[in-house]
């Protein structure tokens, strides 16, 4: 993830080889609504705190840009009265979406938030930033897709008075966030689902966002590009948030004609076959008589998914069939849990481990390596574990669980509204740790090191220390965004499975076939070990 302490990048290349479609932020990319409901925003709570009696602990003090910045910017109406109450320590019941906007409630005071944002708009009109008004009719000249995002119900209201209504085809905004129960920004279902409606997948599309939540959703997303607009003079809280470049205008930005790489648009999981209704046909024949190194992922694969990650066991059945594979082949399995945890999890000796993501790998025969720059960051982690434990004190359901080289905050039972709480409050501590950096799974963030290692690189440091004079084929199975990397690694040579899982959604893999689940991969594996074992007879 990218520091806060670089200077600003003036240039950001959008290259038609690798970016296939741009989703653009509507307030502060597009137009210069953000300003309208910056002030909207300060009307509200100025007037809201500065005539509400004086409770021990609230905090009634003028909104601040910071305020804006921090806790309303890129989010939803109800989104970010929820965030700054909070932030206040005044408390207010959520209401309902209909409430008028005189209630003392916090869809009210939403309500009440679009009313003065309504009247501004009508006074003061709506000013267009012509530098990206020109990329997007260039980008669309060339016949890349684009798209517009934005949290607001205003949206179609906001580009009409721009007269910008015909300018982008594919709109995703609060009103349809509504209909489809979309979460708001920093979670990147708007930016999600309007790449769904380009018909490209996240790691080919590009995002503009202005606000830090809207770069940490293209970030979480999965997006191939995140282009970060500094219009504050802050482009360190873009980086910090996930941006790949910041620049302080979108006429900083080239468009470059590239030529295509090899066409491949990548499944999504619902796309793949069912490794099980193709073993006989394709699979079989492919691994009979090749030697084999299986690799797997622990939770959600071998184990699996629990509401707690000390409740995760290795079913028996699958404990068997992994020590038959290991009579036969090299098995590693690869987890974000720290070693000495997945080890005694697994319980067998005779396999290959890899702890943290890959970062302290052990073998059978006293084989051992830690990623040197992961031990460095052990007491930044430290330091984020006390921040957080303080931060994240009152919100119920959450669990930290620090680890050697990483620190895991679940959200698996935390209430929905408090969801952003937890996920904000992880961003807003990895900013302040430049050597850290977040990673997001299901239910779970994680700070670990800043640093080029993953699932994909201790899969080829096991490969190395398994080969022999013939390489083997690596089959790789795993369910997370998190083993997209050790999925892409064998992508060209092996063998890619993964796990399904309504949790994520429909999302691109690089992965061959899928199970439906860790059962379905322990028969999967059975077959496996059935076919090795046949090949070893002698003839």
């Amino acid at each position: 993830m990218p520091t806060g302490t670089a200077p600003l990048a003036e240039q950001a290349v959008i290259s038609s080889g690798q970016h296939r479609a741009v989703i653009f932020d509507l307030d502060g990319v597009v137009t210069d609504t953000a300003s309208v409901h910056a002030a909207a925003w300060r009307r509200l709570f100025d007037d809201f705190l500065g005539n509400r009696s004086e409770v021990p602990g609230e905090d009634h003090r003028p909104f601040t840009e910071e305020d804006y910045l921090r806790y309303v910017d890129g989010r939803s109406r109800f989104d970010g009265v929820s965030a700054l109450l909070r932030a206040r320590g005044v408390y207010l019941p959520a209401g309902n979406p209909g409430d008028p906007p005189d209630r003392a409630s916090r869809h009210g005071l939403g309500n009440r938030k679009d009313h003065y944002f309504r009247q501004l708009l009508d006074t003061k009109g709506v000013r267009v930033f012509a530098s990206t008004v020109a990329l997007v009719r260039e980008l669309r000249q060339q016949g890349t897709p684009v798209a517009v995002v934005s949290a607001s119900r205003n949206c179609a209201a906001v580009l009409a008075a721009a007269g910008l209504a015909d300018l982008f085809p594919v709109r995703v905004d609060g009103v349809l966030a509504d209909e489809l129960h979309l979460p708001g920004k920093p979670e990147p279902a708007l930016f999600l689902e309007a790449a769904r409606r380009l018909g490209v997948p996240p790691n080919a599309t590009v995002v503009v966002e202005d606000a830090r939540a809207g770069v940490q959703a293209g970030r979480r997303g999965g997006f191939g590009l995140v282009i970060g607009v500094d219009r504050t003079g802050d482009p360190g809280s873009l980086r910090a948030a996930g941006a790949d470049a910041v620049v302080s205008d979108l006429s900083h930005v080239t468009v470059r004609a590239d030529a295509p790489p090899e066409p491949r648009n990548p499944p999504t999981l619902s796309q793949l076959p069912d490794a099980l209704a193709v073993w006989d046909s394709d699979l079989a024949r492919r691994l009979a008589g090749r030697r084999i190194a299986v690799f797997c992922d622990f939770d959600g694969t071998l184990s699996p998914i629990v509401d707690h990650p000390d409740a995760a066991v290795l079913p028996r059945g699958t404990r068997a069939v992994l020590v038959r594979l290991a009579r036969h082949c090299p098995v590693a399995v690869i987890s974000g849990r720290d070693l000495a945890d997945v080890r005694a999890r697994v319980g067998l000796t005779s396999l290959w481990y890899a702890g943290a993501h890959g970062m302290d790998l052990a073998g059978p025969n006293g084989e051992r390596e830690v990623v040197s720059a992961a031990e460095r960051a052990r007491p930044a982690l430290s330091r984020a574990a006390a921040e957080l434990t303080g931060r994240l004190a009152g919100v119920p359901g959450v669990f930290l669980e620090p680890k050697r080289f990483s620190l895991s905050v679940h959200y698996r039972e935390v209430p929905s509204p408090r969801v952003a709480d937890v996920t904000d409050a992880v961003a807003e501590v990895a900013a302040h740790h430049p050597d850290l950096t977040v990673l997001t799974g299901r239910k779970v963030a994680e700070l670990r090191p800043e640093l080029d290692w993953n699932k994909g690189r201790a899969l080829r440091w096991l490969l190395d220390r398994v080969a022999s004079k013939v390489a083997p084929l690596p089959v790789y199975a795993g369910d997370d965004i998190t083993d997209e990397d050790a999925l892409r690694e064998v992508a060209g040579f092996g063998l890619g499975i993964v796990v399904r899982s309504d949790e994520h959604g429909d999302r691109p893999t690089a992965a061959h076939v899928a199970v439906n689940d860790p059962g379905a991969l322990c028969r999967l594996l059975g077959k496996l070990a059935d076919l090795l074992e046949h090949d070893a007879r002698p003839r």
